[in-house]
C-alpha cells in the first residue's frame, strides 16, 4: 500500500486535492479477496499425492570393520566351541532417478573375512560383487506429468513472484503519482486562498479609507476585518496541508526521507498544472475489460494458481492407483583368497589344501572374476501393492479438488469484480466531468455576482455584509472547482 495523502491530516475540509494516493488505481483492486488491495500469492507445495523420488544422483560409500563370535552346539565337525570372524567391508554405490518413474543403482562391494575355522578351504577369503538394479513404476507414480509436478509448480511460483513485484511496482508508482497530483491540487488551492485573502484585504482597506473620510460607519471595518481573519485562517490551513503533502512525498521518493537535512529543508515546486481535456475519449467497456484481462497481474496470478492446483491434482489421482513396480537386477560375483593353514584341534595338522588355483589370489583376482563375469546372477520380477480403502489418498484427492474449485470460484469472483470496477470507473469519470463543469459554471456566476455587488456597493446601493457574503461564496466556488479538477 502506498503512502496516504495529507488531506486526512488537514484541519477542516476546505482544501483541494483528490486524497486518493493510498493505492494503485485499479491494479490493487479485486485481489485474493475480490475486494481491493489484496494480491494472490503462489501455491504452496504440500506433501499430497504420490511420493516424488530424488532426481539428483546420490553417491554412498561405506566402510565397516567387525568382529563376531558364534558359539557352536556341535563340536564334532570343527572341534571348536566357538567360531570367530574378523571382517572388513567396503561398499560404494550410486543411485539416480528419472521423471519417468525409473530408478537405477550401481553398487560395488568388497568383503574380507578371517576366521578361526580350520575346515574352511579359503581362509582368509575375499569376495566382491558388482550389482545393477533397475526399477520402474507402472501405475502409481508413472509418467513425467506426475513426477515433475513440483518442478512445474516451482517455475510457476517464480512467475507469481515476478507478478507480485510488478503489482507492487504498479501500486508504488500509482501512489506516488497520486501524491504528486494531490500536491499540484493543494498548490492550486493555496492560490485560491491567497486570492480570497487579497479580496478580503482589499475590502478591508477600502472600508478603512471610507471610515476615515466619514462616508462609512466604523462598524463596517470590524466585519471586513473579521473576514480577513477568516481568510487568513483558511490560508494557514491550506499551507499546512501543502507542507504536509511535501513531507509525505519527499519521504516516499527518498531512501533516507526527511532524515536528510538537505531533503527536509527542500521545497517541492510542481511544474505541472491539472489540465482538463475538451472531451474524454471513453473506450467501450468490452475493450477495457479485455485489456484488463491481459494486463492485470493479479488476474494472471489467479490463473497460475489454478494451473498449479491442476498440476498438483495429477499427483493425488496417481496416489489412488495400485503400486506396480517391475524390477531387474544383474550381479557379478567373485571370490579369492589363500588356503587355510589352521591345524585341526584333534590332529594338530591342517586340512590338506583342496583350493582351486582359480580362487587363489587377492582383491585383484576378485576384480578379474567380476569383469569377466564368471559368476553372474540375474533376477526379474514384479511387485504389486494394492491399498485397501486408501482413505488417505481419497482425502488428499478431495482436498485438492475442493481447492481447485475454490480457486476457480475465486477467479470468477475477480472477473465479476473487475467488471464492476470498470463500470464504476467509467461512471466516476463521467460524474467527475459533470461535477467540474458544474463547479466551473458556479465559479463564473459567483464572479459575476460579486462584481455586480461590488459595483452596487461602490454606488452606495448595497451593504458590506452582502459583499463579504459573495466573496465567501466565490472563494468556496473556486475551492470546489479546484477539488473537482483534482478528482
Amino acid at each position: 500500500q502506498g503512502a496516504q495523502s495529507a488531506q486526512s491530516q488537514a484541519i477542516g475540509s476546505s482544501t483541494g486535492g483528490t486524497g486518493n494516493a493510498s493505492g494503485a488505481t485499479g491494479a490493487g483492486s479485486g485481489g485474493a479477496g475480490g475486494g481491493g488491495g489484496g494480491s494472490t500469492g503462489g501455491t504452496v507445495i504440500t506433501a499430497t499425492g504420490t511420493a516424488i523420488q530424488n532426481l539428483d544422483p546420490v553417491f554412498v560409500s561405506t566402510m565397516a570393520f567387525g568382529h563376531s563370535t558364534r558359539p557352536q552346539s556341535n563340536t564334532v565337525t570343527t572341534g571348536l566351541t566357538a567360531i570367530a570372524f574378523n571382517s572388513q567391508n567396503f561398499s560404494n554405490a550410486i543411485q539416480k532417478s528419472w521423471l519417468t518413474g525409473t530408478t537405477a543403482s550401481l553398487g560395488w562391494n568388497m568383503t574380507g573375512v578371517i576366521s578361526n575355522n580350520p575346515l574352511n578351504d579359503i581362509n582368509p577369503s575375499r569376495s566382491g560383487n558388482f550389482q545393477l538394479q533397475v526399477s520402474q513404476r507402472l501405475l502409481q507414480g508413472f509418467g513425467i506429468a506426475v513426477n515433475n509436478r513440483n518442478i512445474r509448480i516451482a517455475k510457476n511460483n517464480m512467475k507469481v513472484s515476478a507478478l507480485q513485484f510488478q503489482l507492487q511496482l504498479i501500486t508504488t508508482v500509482s501512489a506516488i503519482q497520486n501524491l504528486y497530483w494531490d500536491l499540484v491540487s493543494y498548490n492550486e488551492d493555496l492560490k485560491v486562498k491567497q486570492q480570497a485573502l487579497a479580496l478580503a484585504q482589499k475590502l478591508y482597506e477600502d472600508n478603512k479609507k471610507q471610515v476615515e473620510i466619514g462616508t462609512l460607519a466604523p462598524i463596517e471595518i470590524v466585519s471586513a476585518q473579521a473576514q480577513v481573519a477568516r481568510r487568513q485562517q483558511e490560508l494557514l490551513q491550506s499551507e499546512t496541508v501543502l507542507l504536509q503533502q511535501e513531507t509525505i512525498l519527499k519521504n516516499a521518493l527518498s531512501r533516507t526521507g526527511v532524515l536528510s537535512p538537505s531533503i527536509a529543508d527542500a521545497r517541492i515546486v510542481p511544474m505541472d498544472s491539472i489540465k482538463l481535456p475538451p472531451k474524454e475519449a471513453v473506450r467501450p467497456l468490452k475493450d477495457l475489460f479485455e485489456e484488463a484481462m491481459t494486463t492485470r497481474p493479479d488476474l494472471e496470478q489467479t490463473r497460475i494458481n489454478i494451473e498449479n492446483s491442476k498440476i498438483g491434482l495429477k499427483g493425488s489421482r496417481s496416489q489412488l492407483l495400485p503400486s506396480l513396480d517391475v524390477t531387474m537386477s544383474v550381479q557379478n560375483n567373485g571370490l579369492a583368497g589363500t588356503g587355510n593353514m589352521l591345524p585341526l584341534p584333534h590332529t594338530g595338522q591342517p586340512v590338506p589344501n583342496r583350493v582351486d588355483p582359480f580362487f587363489v589370489g587377492n582383491y585383484g583376482r576378485v576384480l578379474g572374476q567380476l569383469f569377466r563375469r564368471n559368476f553372474p546372477d540375474y533376477s526379474f520380477g514384479f511387485q504389486l501393492n494394492i491399498p485397501i480403502r486408501n482413505r488417505s489418498a481419497l482425502a488428499d484427492m478431495t482436498l485438492d479438488t475442493l481447492s481447485l474449485r475454490q480457486a476457480e470460484l475465486q477467479q470468477q469472483k475477480q472477473l465479476n469484480q473487475l467488471r464492476v470496477d470498470i463500470n464504476n470507473s467509467v461512471i466516476a469519470l463521467q460524474q467527475a466531468r459533470a461535477r467540474f463543469d458544474a463547479a466551473a459554471q458556479e465559479r463564473i456566476l459567483q464572479e459575476q455576482t460579486l462584481d455586480a455587488e461590488q459595483k452596487k456597493y461602490a454606488l452606495g446601493a448595497s451593504m458590506v455584509f452582502f459583499v463579504i457574503q459573495y466573496q465567501r461564496d466565490l472563494a468556496q466556488a473556486q475551492a470546489n472547482e479546484v477539488a473537482a479538477l483534482g478528482s
